[in-house]
């Protein structure tokens, strides 16, 4: 278990996101002047079994019912409210996606001035106003200011129809008083730039890693405009299944991300972080991509 007397990041996985997961402790340690200052800490989703229980039920989702399915690719993001839990609402916190790597020092973010703020984190989408939607992919929490986040209390809810997740997971029923903001760096969507702190690899269907695979996750469904569109998508998906005409993964346009990500599981190969055995399981599991290793010589070829 974390320990509330070192600051800790936490970062939140599934099985399919889990060498995610893995590069990015390292990306957060290998980066940082002070490694041994903070603790990293991995939270999967199978170490809480309520999560599983709850297969194939339907909760509220932006209105609207969803069926929750504790396979998909990003069913891990209730997760990202166990941290003050976890230390004993005590201490600070960092948590992250699976799919977010340090490139700067994340010590500069733990020990920042929150202002009195609970929690710091970027705008979605937007303008950088409080009132928008608000990326919880990167959070720096003051856990003893967050005594209410109880995830399992709150993830039930979800199915009893009394929490809407699109609220939960936006922030939008904390108190925006305890919001602050940090700069958009500190969690870069898919944007890679001397400026970086963190780059998040958020848009899932150009992940690095998975790039060739078919494309495992559901399509977000934000239409409460104009409702018959996603009375439309909910019978496809019941006809032909949840990740029907999704395709498969393709390439990240920008190739400097791919390089990133592959030098540092390159790191993590050459440092026996990584086995690659896992990784080939991880292949044959189709949570990564087939020619991964090829991936990873070619960039050294290139670098030599």
């Amino acid at each position: 278990m974390p320990s509330s007397d070192r600051p800790t990041v936490f970062i939140q996985t599934n099985h399919k996101q889990i060498l995610g997961a893995i590069v990015s402790r390292y990306s957060m340690q290998r980066n940082s002047a002070r490694p041994e200052a903070f603790d990293v800490h991995i939270m999967e989703l199978s170490s809480y079994p309520y999560f599983k229980e709850y297969e194939g039920r339907e909760y509220l989702r932006d209105g609207a019912s969803r069926v929750w399915r504790y396979d998909d690719l990003q069913s891990f993001t209730p997760l990202r409210f166990m941290p003050p839990e976890l230390m004993g609402y005590q201490g600070r916190a960092v948590v992250t996606d699976p799919d977010v790597f340090a490139v700067a020092d994340i010590m500069e973010l733990l020990e920042r001035d929150m202002q009195g703020k609970a929690i710091l984190c970027r705008p979605r989408s937007g303008a950088k106003r409080l009132e928008g939607v608000l990326a919880t992919s990167v959070m720096l929490l003051d856990c003893p200011k967050l005594t209410h986040w109880r995830v399992r209390e709150q993830f039930e809810s979800m199915f009893e129809r009394k929490l809407d997740y699109a609220d939960w997971i936006g922030l939008k029923n904390e108190d925006r008083d305890t919001i602050g903001l940090f700069e958009n760096e500190w969690n870069d969507f898919d944007k890679l730039t001397p400026k970086t702190k963190m780059i998040h690899n958020t848009k899932r269907q150009t992940q690095p890693w998975k790039v060739g695979l078919p494309a495992d996750f559901v399509p977000a469904e934000k239409y409460r405009i104009f409702p018959p569109i996603r009375w439309v998508l909910r019978a496809r998906r019941k006809m032909f299944g949840d990740y029907a005409f999704v395709g498969n993964y393709r390439p990240h346009p920008d190739p400097n991300q791919e390089a990133f990500f592959f030098g540092l599981l390159r790191e993590c190969v050459d440092k026996r972080i990584v086995d690659e055995a896992f990784i080939r399981e991880e292949m044959k599991r189709n949570h990564v991509r087939h020619d991964a290793f090829e991936v990873m010589d070619r960039l050294a070829s290139r670098a030599a």
